[in-house]
């Protein structure tokens, strides 16, 4: 087993009657009859004319379509390009063409933003629908019948998938510069899935309730596919989308052991908790949490609400998500603050003339293992400068610990020069969020004509509290070292994040920046 396609194989054939994916109130699928799915959706593929290496691009809600025909893309040995259902037509130009894609698949209602960037620059565009688990995915083009595409004969053309496959092609996040293009291989797909499989040790046992979109490297690696390939069951929403009122309904009635997401959804389960909380809890092994950085304080608010570890983790889509995690409990203490040990690649701290750094120094985070891409695509300038000295470059400052745990103190285009102090905007976040009053906080950088740089932050009270900008500044001088408080404190309702919930410093201080000369307290989106 040396593909992932391979892995999922031998699943459906270990554990044919088992659940594989499950839509909320609808239907229940094994891991047998989803391989038999993903067989005869590739088959409609290859009849529709898709070629090994072809990019497919896929915009989809989560929902069991989009599950069925990602990995039916990767089967024949195309490459899935999942895009995010939200983009404007000029945004899906963009990564259309950047990732050479040469068909969009969509669900039956369509995307008319997708659809019309596929036309404009010459792409076809076929849906898919799932009337009945029993007869299938069907294909179609817009004007074509849904039966258009169902050649099972196209069966025997479709070869064994190899580990050097591109199997996905995602874009980082484009926060400080042009979105790069990161081709996966089936191997980095499977070494990741392994890797998540083992620190968490996901058995047939386990199951988890998909909160995270499935355009996203988090959601789909760690959520939906380690599932999968440990032989465990996956919930999606009936609405096929995260929903705060739903989540804990589907958590007890799929018997879910563990989830994962991002702070911010784990802040909205949190508060509802404590406004509307559920009559009884589920008993789950653990609560996993990555891609932005968990505060302590929220951390131990969880571990009280839900009686469960909270494992902090570290994950980027070159890495195929997972680069470091915090353990079970049975396998070691899991530390607040930091995001725990390397898993399944070699992780160092060096600086920047390439020496690694020793314990508490802190240096870039690099990395290296059959989990990292190989390089991004048609971009020779970003692999010149991520790949030296024989390691991925992270972009992120961090410190190993004496025990080995990982400490991150910031991204390098992200950390506050103040007039030569390097002040990392994590640590601030972390104080703010401590606070009891405070739902949402996240520091940033602006220009001061004295220092250079200067420290702001932006602060959503929690509901019902009276916070204002001189009790957080107040706070802030109890806790921190005089040159870290906040020289400006914003009091809102929200500020912006991706898709993801992920909270983008530059953009959200571009947004308190145009609106500092106001006399009121800007609210994000008023």
């Amino acid at each position: 087993m040396e593909t992932l396609t391979g892995l999922l194989k031998h699943i459906a054939d270990k554990f044919p009657d088992h659940h594989a994916i499950s839509v909320s109130g609808k239907m229940d699928i094994t891991h047998l009859r989803l391989n038999q799915l993903i067989e005869h959706a590739a088959s409609s593929l290859v009849t529709a004319g898709v070629k090994p290496n072809d990019v497919v691009a896929l915009t989809f809600p989560n929902t069991i379509e989009y599950v069925i025909m990602f990995l039916a893309v990767i089967r024949v040995r195309a490459t899935a390009a999942p895009l995010n259902q939200a983009y404007t037509a000029d945004e899906f130009e963009f990564y259309l063409s950047d990732s050479e894609s040469k068909l969009l698949l969509t669900a039956k209602e369509g995307n008319a933003a997708a659809e019309s960037a596929a036309a404009k620059i010459g792409i076809r565009h076929v849906t898919a629908t799932l009337h009945e688990v029993e007869s299938g995915i069907h294909l179609s083009t817009a004007s074509g019948s849904e039966s258009e595409y169902s050649d099972s004969d196209a069966a025997k053309n479709i070869s064994i998938n190899e580990p050097s496959d591109v199997a996905l092609f995602l874009h980082t996040s484009g926060t400080t510069s042009r979105p790069k293009g990161v081709p996966l291989t089936q191997l980095n797909l499977l070494s990741s899935v392994n890797n998540i499989k083992s620190v968490y040790k996901l058995t047939e046992s386990d199951s988890t309730v998909i909160v995270l979109p499935l355009f996203h490297v988090h959601g789909l690696l760690a959520g939906l596919l380690s599932s999968l390939g440990a032989g465990a069951a996956v919930t999606l929403p009936a609405a096929g989308r995260f929903s705060a009122t739903t989540f804990w309904l589907d958590m007890i009635k799929y018997n879910a052991t563990w989830y994962t997401a991002v702070p911010t959804i784990h802040q909205i389960i949190l508060d509802r908790h404590l406004t509307k909380p559920e009559p009884v809890y589920p008993n789950l092994r653990f609560i996993r949490s990555c891609s932005a950085s968990l505060a302590p304080s929220i951390m131990a608010r969880l571990e009280e609400a839900f009686g469960a570890p909270v494992l902090e983790a570290y994950a980027m889509t070159e890495a195929t998500h997972l680069m470091s995690s915090n353990p079970l409990p049975e396998n070691g203490p899991h530390v607040p603050g930091s995001v725990g040990k390397p898993v399944g690649q070699e992780m160092a701290i060096l600086d920047e003339n390439g020496v690694e750094q020793k314990a508490g120094a802190n240096g870039e985070v690099c990395i290296r293992g059959p989990n990292v891409t190989s390089g991004y695509k048609n971009n020779p300038e970003a692999n010149k400068s991520a790949f030296l000295f024989g390691w991925f470059h992270t972009g992120d400052i961090g410190f190993f610990d004496s025990d080995g745990y990982l400490h991150l103190v910031g991204r390098i285009k992200e950390l506050i020069n103040r007039g030569g102090e390097k002040i990392s905007p994590i640590e601030v976040d972390a104080v703010l969020l401590s606070h009891p009053d405070v739902a949402q906080a996240v520091c940033f950088g602006v220009p001061d004509d004295k220092y250079g740089e200067e420290i702001n932050c932006a602060v959503i009270p929690r509901e019902g509290s009276n916070l204002d900008e001189e009790e957080v500044s107040r706070f802030c001088k109890k806790n921190l070292a005089a040159f870290k408080v906040p020289k400006k404190v914003f009091i809102t309702d929200s500020v912006p994040k991706t898709a993801t919930g992920k909270i983008q410093r530059r953009i959200v201080a571009e947004h308190f920046l145009t609106r500092i000369s106001t006399a009121k307290v800007p609210k994000f989106g008023a």
